[in-house]
């Protein structure tokens, strides 16, 4: 259920541009999930593209790009599920949304060092739609991600390490966090 937040400095994509971004965007989303090329999948890969107006982005306490390489200046926050990813996966992510900034602006590789991307991963219990909390295993069920797969054999793996290490300090039940009846309390 990854949500990619874009900015970028006004005028630096058109509307055709945004549209191209967007699209690729979505299809590194569709393998973030696991290759989840399905309506549930799909439906959760969401793109916000917002402009920043001249004089509002700072790099290097100047507004005026001195400090800016060739491709411009974008920052990337990626909204994911924590616990979806191993870091080689996070590293891979981070690589492909570069790629595709590069690709729609028509920049090359060595010009995107002002492409910062930025995962932020929401707690389990943290997210919700419709009204309704909702766990990293509903979210495999809708986008078709099998739960006996290797992948989701590393989600389990991350959660029950992380139920021992709450045990271990001694959270009590109920401090949410972990996927349900991870901690063997419901």
């Amino acid at each position: 259920m990854p949500i990619m937040d874009v900015r970028y400095p006004a005028g630096r994509l058109d509307a055709a541009a945004r549209q191209a971004l967007a699209g690729r965007l979505t299809e590194v989303m569709i393998q973030m999930e696991g290759g989840a090329n399905t309506e549930g999948g799909r439906a959760f890969a969401t793109v916000l593209l917002t402009e920043v107006p001249a004089g509002f982005w700072f790099v290097g306490g100047r507004p005026d790009g001195t400090h800016v390489s060739p491709s411009g200046a974008f920052l990337v926050h990626v909204s994911i599920p924590e616990g979806y990813m191993d870091q080689p996966t996070k590293s891979g992510v981070q690589a492909d949304v570069t790629a595709a900034i590069l690709a729609t602006i028509g920049a090359a590789p060595e010009d995107g060092h002002s492409i910062q991307v930025i995962l932020d991963e929401v707690t389990e219990g943290n997210w919700a739609a419709g009204g309704r909390t909702i766990s990293l295993a509903s979210i495999a069920d809708t986008v078709g991600l099998s739960k006996s797969g290797d992948r989701f054999a590393w989600v389990r793996d991350y959660f029950a390490a992380k139920a021992r290490a709450f045990a271990a300090a001694g959270y009590p039940a109920g401090t949410g966090g972990l996927l349900p009846g991870a901690d063997g309390r419901g």
